[in-house]
Order: structure tokens, then C-alpha cells, then sequence
């Protein structure tokens, strides 16, 4: 199935998994490329969107033109690029923040924006960069973009991922921008009030709570298969609400303006258990629902609230230390990743690494799907385009997408393995000696 050229074309940068690549999809674009270094994180991005050519490289020194082979879009127009590029050069008092070499990747993202001569583009990344002396950087970004021939929607903004149907708190620093003489989108007005009561506002419904994103799904410790696997063929679902209905896609319109995918709804995937010790246990059930564990230091989600916002943990680079999963409000347990994607809003046909670590940090690292369903939505107005709802289906990527380690993912790539201080093991026994490893981390961690 080709892309329709009724339809505008995005190119994700910095893709992950693919959070905003699927919000997009679901808004009305279709997603030509997706340009990501981390190959495990390009196997889960080709085997959810299957039809998207995924570029397994750093954005520095990538041109416009091998986006454009690649995706196979030759002279088309790009109607936006979107992204994220990490920023963490803020150090240098009295010197241009952007000259930080720390800093190289947002200049990347403007190049690409520029070369792919791209009719708009969404920069996201961290409240943080809105506070204090990192709104020099923020004022060096627009001159930047300035320069390349773009404008900017000014003032910022920061989104909440809570006032867009998503059970989680999550602030994201949105830049809207276009070239100049192009019409620019609007910040997303929100669409409901978070379950937690904060920041009220007038005429809004209620977002979902933890209970509804998550209260349907089967008790993971109810499968011994699941200490080894990652989905279970037997899982019996309870009663849906509104939310985990639209989760479990019960209808079309919960496929939005994406690509339907063939999968099996019966499946519980993204499941695998964790073994904590008694000790845990009992810590976790003496903790209050929405306070931390003193030890561990989770957070205990409150049923009727929302989550915490969600952490990616670390690569193997920077020490590899596992995502902080909350503890469930009912079971005596971290949550799972299935359980993590519902409170970020990922429906579930999306899958991610069949291992806990990988698959958490993929969740960690992405934007909500249905904030940047918001996101897109605002961008397709400026650009005038109604979303035009595909015809036909799409099958997902082969399975073992699902269970790469990271040579094998570089090797499927055709790329080098980046430097990690995991995943080193080979033969058959591989996958269970790199679950144990991080299942002592996990130990480790929630023991104190």
C-alpha cells in the first residue's frame, strides 16, 4: 500500500518508536520518513508503520535529498517536519547558547527544515527550556529559524498532555513555525480538564482517569507465560471505558485519520511480568495511592487521578538505569509497559521492544499520540488541508522487530551497533540473560 497523495507528507525527526509519527498519521499525514539513530528504536518504528521508510542515522550531514530517496517523494512538497532534538547546552554565561557543540542537533533540525524547504515544522522538547536563562537559547532558535526563511508562533507555548485526553501529566514546549508568507498554526485549544482537578477550566469534560485507561486490563501475574513472553492468546479483558475502548480500538473512528492495522484484539502484548521480592511487595502495598514508595521512591498511582509523568530512564551510554515504572493502584506490582502505553495514550495494536527496559524507555522518550494528534490537527488547519481518511488496511512488521538486540538491529540496519553497556550476549539464550540482568536492576531499584 503506497502512500496517497491526497494526503499532506511529514518527515519525523528524532523518531523514537514513534509518538508523534502515529499522532500525526491519526490527524491526517502521511509520515514518508522517520529519521532515527537508535536502531532498536528503527525496528519499532518499521514494525508499527510499516509503510514508512525509516532512516537508521544521525540527522548530522543527512541531506534533504537522501530523506527524500529514501521516503520516495522525489520533487513533492513536505508539508511538515517535526521533532525533537535533545538540548543540553546551557552553561555558557555571556556566549551564544546555540555555539554550544552540545547544542549541534536543534541547529540540524533547522538545516533539514530549510533544505527539505518544508511548508511548516513542530519543534517540541522540554518545559525547561522555557525557564530562566534557557529563554536565550529559545531567542537564538527563532533568530535561527529567521534566518533559514522561517517564522515562528510567538509567544511559546507549553502543552499538557492532560488537557488533550491523556491520563498523564506531561508538559511539552511547543514552537510552531512556516516559512514566511505561509499561514501559521494556532496553539490546540484544550480539550478536556485533567481527572486531578488541576487548572480547571470552564465547558470541559473531564479527561480519563488511571482506572479507565488501564482498570480493563488482565491482571499480568495472572500468566506464568508472561515471566518469558511478552503477550499472552488467553487474556480475557473486563468492560472497557470510553477511553480503553477507543485503546482497544472498538471502532473505526477510534483509527481517526490513520491507517488501520490488521491485528488481534484478543492478544494482551507489551506484557512482560516482573518478579519483585516479598520485601517489595509489601512496601508497595503499605504505600498510599498517590504518594511515593520511601524506598524505591515510586510513585503509587491514585485510581481515580492521573499518572506522574512518565521517564525514559537512560540508554546503555549513560548507564542504562531502567525506566521508574509507577507501582499499580491495585496490584502489589510496577505497572507494565502495555499499562504504561494506555496512560500515554497508545492504542494497543502498537507495539513496542518485547523487553521491559527497551519498551519502557521507548514509552519514556515519546510524545503522547494524542497530543500530537492535537498538534497536527492545528498544523493541517493553517496549511488548509482536510483530513482525508485512508481507504484499505495495513499489515505490521514482522515479529522479530519486536526482539532485536542491539547488534542485530544495527545489523538489519545495515548500521554500526552504538557503544551500550547491555544487550552483548548472542545464541539463543540471549534474550533470557539480558531479562535477568535488568531484572536484578529492577530489584535493585525497588528495594532500595
Amino acid at each position: 500500500m503506497s502512500m496517497m497523495d491526497d494526503r499532506p507528507i511529514g518527515i519525523d525527526l528524532f523518531a523514537g518508536a514513534g509518538g508523534m509519527s502515529l499522532g500525526f498519521e491519526q490527524a491526517g499525514f502521511d509520515i514518508a520518513a522517520a529519521v532515527e539513530v537508535d536502531p532498536i528504536h528503527c525496528a519499532i518504528h518499521k514494525f508499527n508503520f510499516p509503510q514508512t521508510a525509516v532512516i537508521p542515522k544521525s540527522v548530522v550531514g543527512l541531506s534533504a535529498l537522501e530523506i527524500r530517496l529514501a521516503g520516495g517523494i522525489g520533487r513533492k512538497q513536505i508539508d511538515c517536519v517535526f521533532g525533537g532534538p535533545p538540548c543540553q547546552g546551557f552553561s555558557m554565561i555571556g556566549q551564544r547558547v546555540m555555539d554550544d557543540p552540545r547544542n549541534s542537533l536543534v541547529l540540524e533540525f533547522v538545516r533539514l527544515v530549510k533544505e527539505l524547504d518544508a511548508r511548516t515544522f513542530v519543534f517540541e522538547n522540554v518545559k525547561g527550556l522555557t525557564l530562566g536563562q534557557h529563554k536565550k537559547f529559545l531567542g537564538e532558535l527563532v533568530d535561527a529559524f529567521d534566518a533559514a526563511g522561517y517564522q515562528v508562533r510567538l509567544p511559546w507555548n507549553v502543552l499538557d498532555a492532560a488537557n488533550f485526553g491523556v491520563p498523564q501529566h506531561r508538559q511539552r514546549l511547543i514552537l510552531f513555525g512556516g516559512r514566511k508568507g505561509e499561514v501559521l498554526p494556532d496553539y490546540p485549544l484544550a480539550l478536556t480538564n485533567p481527572a486531578d482537578g488541576k487548572k480547571k477550566m470552564p465547558n470541559l469534560v473531564v479527561g480519563p482517569t488511571v482506572r479507565d485507561a488501564i482498570g480493563d486490563l488482565p491482571d499480568a501475574e495472572m500468566f506464568s507465560s508472561l515471566i518469558d513472553d511478552d503477550a499472552v492468546r488467553t487474556a480475557r479483558f473486563g468492560e472497557p471505558s470510553r477511553f480503553a475502548a477507543e485503546m482497544r480500538v472498538t471502532s473505526n473512528d477510534a483509527w481517526h485519520f490513520g491507517h488501520v492495522r490488521k491485528w488481534n484484539s484478543q492478544v494482551l502484548t507489551s506484557s512482560a511480568r516482573t518478579e519483585h521480592t516479598e520485601i517489595s511487595r509489601r512496601r508497595f502495598s503499605e504505600t498510599q495511592v498517590g504518594k511515593v514508595e520511601p524506598i524505591s521512591r515510586l510513585f503509587k498511582l491514585p485510581p481515580n487521578g492521573l499518572s506522574n509523568t512518565l521517564r525514559a530512564g537512560t540508554d546503555g551510554a549513560r548507564g542504562a538505569f531502567t525506566s521508574p515504572r509507577p507501582i499499580h493502584y491495585e496490584h502489589d506490582r510496577c505497572i507494565t509497559v502495555r499499562e504504561m502505553a494506555r496512560l500515554h495514550g497508545f492504542p494497543d495494536w502498537f507495539r513496542f521492544h518485547a523487553t521491559k527496559w527497551h519498551g519502557a524507555r521507548q514509552i519514556g522518550n515519546a510524545v503522547p499520540p494524542p497530543l500530537a494528534r492535537a498538534i497536527a490537527g492545528s498544523v493541517l488547519k493553517a496549511l488548509g488541508v482536510s483530513p482525508v481518511r485512508p481507504e484499505g488496511s495495513l499489515s505490521l512488521g514482522e515479529i522479530s522487530l519486536l526482539t532485536t538486540t542491539l547488534a542485530s538491529a544495527a545489523a538489519l540496519f545495515g548500521v554500526d551497533a552504538p557503544s551500550a553497556k547491555r544487550n552483548t550476549k548472542s545464541g539463543t539464550k540471549k534474550r533470557k540473560q539480558i531479562d535477568i540482568e535488568r531484572e536484578r536492576l529492577e530489584r535493585s531499584v525497588a528495594n532500595g
